[in-house]
């Protein structure tokens, strides 16, 4: 299975349970989203293989999933950080001003002086239900500094995915 066709929607952050469940970090929005995928792709030691979900359900702040043939807390255990994926023929087109949040990683982020901010690291959820951009420099950005630019409207202009561009109104000195 190659493994440009596969896109992160979440990872695995640990067990859940003795019967083998884990608890899911979703980057899907609503984050229930990731459950509409009867089949999971899991990055384990660097290769991918397919999980059946045959449950999945809210659970706290996150979700808990429980995987075929994942039946007890060892194997639950041996999936902790592993990223969730699905196959790109499997995500459903988006309305042209969405766009998936993998799309978002290392594209420039420049504001609108025309400043290089730098460039997208990954995105997170600040848990208010606002996802936050990790701005890390790249060649050509205006310093070194590490920035977190909450991904909202007032802040977040465009998103130029055929020129891997985001435009922001963020000055460099906040």
């Amino acid at each position: 299975m190659s493994n440009e066709n596969i896109h992160v929607l979440g990872k695995i952050s640990t067990a859940f349970g003795i019967k083998g469940w884990v608890k899911v970090y979703s980057y899907t929005q609503p984050m229930t989203n990731i459950l509409d995928y009867p089949v999971w792709h899991i990055r384990k030691d660097g290769r991918w293989q397919e999980f059946k979900v045959l449950q999945g359900k809210p659970q706290g702040k996150g979700l808990v999933a429980s995987l075929q043939d994942i039946t007890d807390r060892d194997l639950a255990l041996s999936l902790h950080q592993c990223e969730v994926g699905v196959p790109e023929e499997a995500l459903p087109e988006l309305e042209e001003d969405e766009h998936y949040w993998f799309q978002l990683i290392g594209l420039k982020v420049v504001n609108t002086e025309g400043v290089v901010l730098g460039q997208v690291k990954e995105l997170f959820d600040s848990g208010g239900g606002n996802q936050v951009l990790t701005v890390t420099p790249c060649e050509g950005s205006i310093d070194q500094q590490q920035r977190l630019l909450p991904f909202v409207d007032q802040y977040i202009l465009e998103v130029d995915l055929d020129g891997s561009v985001i435009q922001v109104d963020w000055d460099p000195d906040f």
